[in-house]
C-alpha cells in the first residue's frame, strides 16, 4: 500500500471520527465556555499524544527547533474549535454543516497560496461533486430546507473557524521538518494548551468542573481522544502525502457519517433522497482516489 493510498484511508477514519463531535458537540456547546472545554481535551489529547510519541519514535532535540510552527498551527486550531462551539451556541445544525462543506474549496486556495498546490481539472469536478453530494445530504434531498438556509451570527462566527482549519492543512507540509506526524502533533497541541490557557484563563477558573453535566465530560473525553488526538494525527499524516485540497474533501464525508451515527443511535435510515447524496459524495471520493495526470 502506498503512502498517497494511506493518507486517503487516513482521512477517511478522520471523516468518521469528526461526524461524531459534531452530534456531541451540539449538546454541550451551551454548558461550558469554548476556551474552557478546549483547553481541556487539547491537554488530555496532548497527553495520549505525548505518550504515544514516547512508546514508539521518541522525541528528538531537532523535534522542537523553530517552536514558533507549533505556535502557529496550534493558534489554528484552537482559534478553529473555539470558534465552532461558539458558532454550536446559536446555530442550527443544519446551517453549521453547510458551512463546513465550504473547507475544501478555501483550502484548495489557500493550498495554492502558500504551497502553490495545484487543483486539476478532475479534482476541481470531484471537489465539485462532492459539496453537492454533501448539501444534497445535509438538507435531507429537500429543496424548500435549501431555500430556507439563514446565514446567522453562530454560522458567520463558525465560517472564521472553518477559514483557519482551511489555513492550518497546507500550513503543515508548509511548517514540518521532517518530524514523525505524532510528534508535529504533539508540539502543535501543546502550544495550543498554551495559547488556551493563557487567553481562556478567566473561563477556566470560573467553570464549576464537578458540576458539569455528563454529556459535557462524554464530549471532552470523545472530543479529546478521538476527534483531536487521532485525528490531529491522521490530519498530520495525510497533510504530508495529499495536496490540501484532496485532503480537505473528505469533509463532504461528514453529513453521511453524521447519518450512520444516527442510524447507530437508533434514529432511522435515512431516506432514499439522502442516499443519492451520499452516493455523490462517495463518487467524488472515488475520483479523487485515482491519480492525476
Amino acid at each position: 500500500m502506498n503512502m498517497q493510498l494511506r493518507g486517503h484511508l487516513a482521512m477517511l477514519l478522520f471523516s468518521a471520527l469528526v461526524a461524531g463531535s459534531f452530534s456531541l458537540g451540539s449538546l454541550a456547546a451551551n454548558e461550558i465556555a469554548p476556551s474552557a472545554l478546549n483547553a481541556v481535551r487539547f491537554l488530555i489529547a496532548g497527553v495520549v499524544i505525548g505518550t504515544a510519541a514516547l512508546m514508539t519514535k521518541g522525541f528528538r532535540r531537532s523535534d522542537f527547533v523553530a517552536p514558533w510552527r507549533y505556535l502557529i498551527l496550534g493558534g489554528l486550531f484552537a482559534i478553529y474549535f473555539v470558534l465552532m462551539f461558539e458558532g454550536l451556541k446559536t446555530a442550527p445544525p443544519v446551517s453549521t454543516a453547510a458551512v463546513f462543506t465550504l473547507t475544501p474549496i478555501m483550502s484548495a486556495g489557500f493550498g495554492w497560496l502558500l504551497m502553490r498546490q495545484r487543483t486539476t481539472p478532475r479534482m476541481a469536478l470531484a471537489l465539485g461533486i462532492g459539496g453537492v453530494g454533501a448539501l444534497w445530504v445535509i438538507f435531507r434531498g429537500e429543496f424548500s430546507a435549501l431555500l430556507g438556509l439563514e446565514v446567522g451570527r453562530g454560522e458567520l462566527i463558525y465560517f472564521l473557524g472553518c477559514v483557519a482549519h482551511a489555513i492550518y492543512t497546507p500550513m503543515v507540509p508548509k511548517l514540518n521538518r521532517g518530524e514523525a506526524p505524532v510528534v508535529f502533533s504533539f508540539g502543535m497541541l501543546v502550544a495550543g494548551f498554551g495559547i488556551l490557557t493563557i487567553f481562556g484563563w478567566p473561563e477556566i477558573v470560573t467553570t464549576d468542573w464537578a458540576a458539569l453535566p455528563t454529556i459535557v465530560w462524554g464530549t471532552i473525553l470523545y472530543t479529546a481522544i478521538f476527534a483531536s488526538a487521532a485525528t490531529f494525527v491522521l490530519l498530520q499524516f495525510a497533510a504530508l502525502h495529499l495536496p490540501s485540497a484532496k485532503v480537505m474533501a473528505y469533509t463532504y464525508l461528514v453529513p453521511s457519517w453524521v447519518a450512520v451515527w444516527e442510524l447507530m443511535l437508533g434514529n432511522g435510515v435515512p431516506n432514499v433522497l439522502v442516499l443519492v447524496g451520499v452516493a455523490m459524495t462517495v463518487l467524488a471520493l472515488v475520483m479523487l482516489l485515482k491519480q492525476d495526470s
